[in-house]
């Protein structure tokens, strides 16, 4: 349905990893508003649950369980975004509910069932958007999702995988410090180089944006994926295990209902220490010792808190030094700091940050809405409800593809503004040599394996020739949502192969069964479904591979499937690596696993 002005509402969602927000642009006031949920609450919980008898709870009702049910509740699930099982293994990061894998596919496990985090994401947005939609009286389509300036390509096009299940078309991401800086300063009509201080539940991000009148421009961003009030309530609970271990020799981290119960003390105990000098954490019951009762209580100060969090604190501000020198900026330069996230509410926080900078931070903005709000408004702005803005954002990392020797060859740069095409011409190492195989890589390390892989391809059909002879353009697009497409081109003969950077772990159908599930679970409903077998989530959850499209750093084992399938078949299958391969297939996996790579820049 369209507003009385005859364009479709676009609404701004900051999909956080504790809580999340969505807001939408008032046309009267032409101000973005935070929409409540149906708790009365301008946050919603980022928690997912599924009860014994197959409800699905999602937000609040989903957290006030989560004590007596906490190995089938799914809690900071944005930290698994388009990750592998093997990205997270041998991490020490710890997760409440089971993590299982097929084939390297991370999947949650909720009694035998597996779950992608895309999946998870996906209520959670589903329930945003419903929250919505009941706001304003009308269908909701469309939405600005904001993610992590550090955010890399797999996990960015995990979140747009997670906004379809969810029904939504998202216009565009933008990373949550420019969000914020649009909320700050659209309207304002100064120029300025604001220092965006973003410290949320699970990420840290740090971007300096020029500011001019409507116009934004991203000159740099740093940060940290795994740094947030997460990793600070987790010190707290290993403090207080670890004091409780010591004195009684029962270690309370072992019992799941023990260990949710800790982290929600944890979790108070930080928001009070924001305003009081010490509190008192006081559980009974937390275990049993020769059949009697052992409580915890524990008194924690202020100053005991700063000092057990001021290593992670370190860390932020390492960041924002880094930041400052990637762009040959200066701390007189920056004319505002804004902070940004809950973390950034903790008087340590806002110590160091004044100090680093030498100024005080901004803080007449809330930081638990600004970045929805901003999402609201670049809403606005492409509904046509508000002028045009100008907002230019840079890629986080650099990318380029893995050469002879197991060096990179980097095509775009860090900090490169987005969207953004460039190009290199390379060449084979051996003579007569018929194929190259495209290794793309993301990071700043000069030593391949060192950096983060994001796919692979073959290039087949070269003429024979000397090695040096033949000449292979690989080209990099990056469009404005951040997303990588990849293309290798035989100069001589024309011949092109490409690879899309992205998530698409479900098929059309199993899409069209997502937003059957997440829609029962809106009205609360108890779900009967077929996507709620072993089978859909263990067969289903198979990446959908083109004729030119070769999805995920896993790449050389969906080779192999491809290779497998007939010609011209549907771009949607399901992948059975059980099968015999014919002739072919083996001889060019053979060559796809040679350890050296067959290109050298020129």
């Amino acid at each position: 349905m369209a507003d009385a002005g005859g364009s479709e509402k676009i609404i701004g969602i900051d999909l956080g990893t504790t809580y999340s927000v969505v807001a939408v642009l008032d046309e009267t006031t032409k101000e973005p508003v935070v929409i409540p949920n149906a708790e009365g609450s301008n946050k919603t919980p980022s928690i997912v649950a599924f009860t014994e008898d197959g409800e699905i709870l999602v937000g609040e009702i989903a957290r006030r369980q989560i004590a007596t049910n906490p190995a089938c509740t799914v809690t900071s699930v944005k930290r698994l975004m388009g990750k592998y099982y093997s990205d997270i293994e041998g991490s020490d990061e710890k997760f409440p509910f089971a993590i299982t894998q097929e084939d390297d596919l991370l999947l949650i496990n909720i009694r035998g069932i597996g779950y992608t985090p895309q999946q998870i994401s996906g209520l959670i947005l589903k329930k945003l958007k419903d929250e919505a939609e009941d706001f304003l009286g009308e269908p909701v389509n469309k939405a600005i999702i904001t993610v992590p300036a550090n955010f890399d390509d797999l996990q960015r096009e995990a979140t747009i995988e997670a906004g379809r299940l969810a029904g939504l078309e998202v216009e565009r991401l933008i990373s949550e410090p420019t969000a914020a800086a649009m909320a700050y300063g659209l309207g304002k009509g100064e120029d300025e180089v604001v220092a965006v201080y973003d410290f949320g539940g699970g990420t840290f991000d740090i971007s300096i944006l020029e500011i001019s009148k409507n116009a934004f421009e991203v000159m740099t961003t740093m940060g940290d994926s795994h740094l947030g009030g997460d990793d600070i309530d987790q010190l707290i609970v290993d403090l207080l295990a670890r004091e409780f271990q010591e004195k009684y020799g029962v270690n309370i981290l072992d019992d799941l209902l023990t260990a949710r119960r800790l982290k929600d003390a944890a979790e108070k105990a930080k928001c009070e220490l924001s305003t009081a000098q010490q509190t008192l954490i006081s559980i009974p019951f937390v275990a049993y010792k020769d059949k009697l009762p052992l409580h915890l209580e524990r008194r924690l100060t202020r100053s005991e808190f700063e000092d057990l969090i001021h290593p992670l604190i370190s860390r932020t501000i390492d960041c924002c030094r880094e930041a400052l020198r990637g762009v040959g900026l200066n701390k007189a330069n920056i004319d505002k700091v804004i902070l940004v996230g809950g973390s950034s509410r903790i008087p340590a926080v806002q110590e160091a940050v004044a100090d680093f900078f030498g100024l005080e931070p901004f803080k007449g903005v809330n930081p638990d809405e600004i970045v929805a709000l901003g999402a609201a408004t670049q809403g606005g702005v492409m509904s046509g409800a508000l002028d045009e803005v100008v907002l230019l954002e840079v890629t986080p990392h650099s990318l380029g593809i893995e050469i002879k020797n197991n060096r990179v060859s980097r095509i775009i740069e860090k900090n490169s503004n987005i969207p953004v095409k460039a190009s290199k011409v390379f060449t084979t190492t051996e003579p007569n040599q018929e194929l190259v195989h495209i290794h793309v890589l993301q990071g700043e390390e000069a030593e391949a394996n060192r950096n983060r892989s994001l796919g692979r391809f073959t290039l087949s059909g070269i003429a024979p020739a000397p090695a040096g002879v033949p000449r292979i353009r690989v080209s990099f697009t990056i469009n404005a949502d951040g997303v990588v497409e990849i293309a290798a081109t035989d100069l001589q003969s024309g011949r092109e192969k490409g690879l899309t950077v992205a998530h698409s772990f479900v098929s059309d159908e199993q899409y069209r069964e997502g937003r059957r599930m997440a829609s029962r679970d809106a009205r609360r409903k108890r779900p009967r479904r077929k996507a709620a077998s072993p089978e859909w989530h263990r067969a289903g959850c198979s990446n959908r591979i083109r004729s030119e499209r070769l999805q995920g750093p896993k790449a050389l084992r969906r080779f192999r499937c491809r290779l497998a399938c007939p010609p011209n078949t549907s771009a949607s299958w399901k992948w059975r690596p059980r099968e015999p391969l014919p002739s072919n297939a083996s001889r060019f996996c053979r060559q796809a696993r040679l350890p050296r790579f067959a290109a050298r820049e020129l």
